[in-house]
Order: C-alpha cells, then sequence, then structure tokens
C-alpha cells in the first residue's frame, strides 16, 4: 500500500495553498468594495471558500496515509529495515518495494528486480556493436518513480561529502551528467533492496 503519485502532487498542491495562508473570508470582505463587480467578485470568492475546505480536509487524508504508512512500516521488519539501511529510501518507497515484490523470491537476482522496475538501460545493436541507450521503463511506474526520487535527493547530498559512496556518485555525475547519476544510484538501491528483502526471508527460514 503506498500513496499514488496523483495524490502525492495533491499533497503537494495542499500544502502550497497552507503555507500561503489563502483566506477566503477576507477575500469576501474585500468584494463589498468593488462596486458593480461585487456579486461576480463574491462568487468568485465562495468558490474559492470552496477549494481552501477541499484542499484542507485533503490535507488532513494525506496525514492519515501517511500515518498508516509509518505504522506498517514500524510493524514490518522488511520494510523497516529498507527504510533505515538504505540511503534514498523512505518509509514510501520501503512500504512500496514490500507491497510490490515481497521476499523477492519472485526475482533470481537483484538486477532482475531493477530489469523489472525499468531502471536498466535498453540496448540497441548497430553493425554488431551493442549501443546503451536510456533506462526501458518497463513494469512498475510508480514504484519506479519513487525510487528515482529518492536517488535524485541522494545524489543532491552527496555533493561535497568526501566518503566512498559520495565520491563514486559525484564522480559519475561529474563523468556522465546528473540524470545518469540518479538512475545509476537508484538501479544500485532496487539491487540492494532485493538482497536485503532476500537476506531477511532466509533468517526467518533458519
Amino acid at each position: 500500500m503506498w500513496v499514488s503519485r496523483r495524490a502525492m502532487s495533491a499533497s503537494k498542491r495542499a500544502r502550497s495553498a497552507l503555507t500561503f495562508r489563502i483566506q477566503p473570508a477576507d477575500t469576501l470582505q474585500r468584494a463589498v468594495q468593488l462596486g458593480p463587480y461585487r456579486r461576480e467578485f463574491a462568487a468568485t470568492a465562495q468558490q474559492l471558500r470552496d477549494q481552501w475546505q477541499w484542499l484542507r480536509q485533503l490535507e488532513a487524508r494525506i496525514d492519515e496515509v501517511e500515518a498508516q504508512l509509518k505504522r506498517i512500516e514500524r510493524e514490518d521488519a522488511r520494510a523497516h529495515i529498507l527504510s533505515e539501511e538504505l540511503s534514498g529510501i523512505g518509509t514510501l518507497s520501503a512500504t512500496a518495494l514490500v507491497a510490490a515484490v515481497g521476499d523477492g523470491r519472485a526475482f533470481k537476482r537483484g538486477r532482475d528486480l531493477s530489469a523489472w522496475v525499468g531502471l536498466v538501460p535498453r540496448q540497441h545493436s548497430t553493425g554488431g556493436k551493442p549501443k546503451l541507450l536510456g533506462i526501458s521503463k518497463r513494469g512498475d511506474t510508480c514504484l519506479r518513480t519513487l525510487l528515482i526520487h529518492g536517488a535524485r535527493n541522494v545524489v543532491h547530498r552527496a555533493v561535497g561529502k568526501h566518503d566512498p559512496f559520495s565520491e563514486w556518485i559525484n564522480r559519475l555525475r561529474l563523468r556522465r551528467g546528473t540524470n545518469v547519476a540518479i538512475v545509476a544510484v537508484a538501479n544500485k538501491n532496487a539491487r540492494m533492496a532485493w538482497a536485503v528483502l532476500r537476506k531477511q526471508a532466509c533468517g526467518q527460514m533458519a
């Protein structure tokens, strides 16, 4: 279970509206100063008030869903380990991974999971020479988007750091560009997530 991209977008709009503190009531009070246009303006202000109430309700619902996801992550050992051990994997991505792939037994290796999500490059051969293209974008679109967003945050935070993982990211970013580095981190996270899930499953069976 996880929030869809539509809900994530709605959450962003709701939080933006709350940040700017839109007050339709104040707008209604100013409408009396607009003379012949006040009726039309009052109608528009009422629509704004209705939208404001809808955004507040949506914000409350999103908070409820986020609380449910955090509870699931705490109670599910697999999701908890993923969010604790892997950079770029938070509550949303961890619960989405567990919901989508379970213990990972459907995949023989980590690369198979990465390919299923659509994070491996497509290939095209010309004259017997393979040429790597963009990622395949196959499989679970929502899960791929979550992994990409998490990886983007990791890549941005790696700037100026000197630990081995950050230095690998920075070298790749300078050599191949930011987008390639982001996809590479997402690919690595998918593979590592598979390894964590399989290790956890084997530990429970032992």
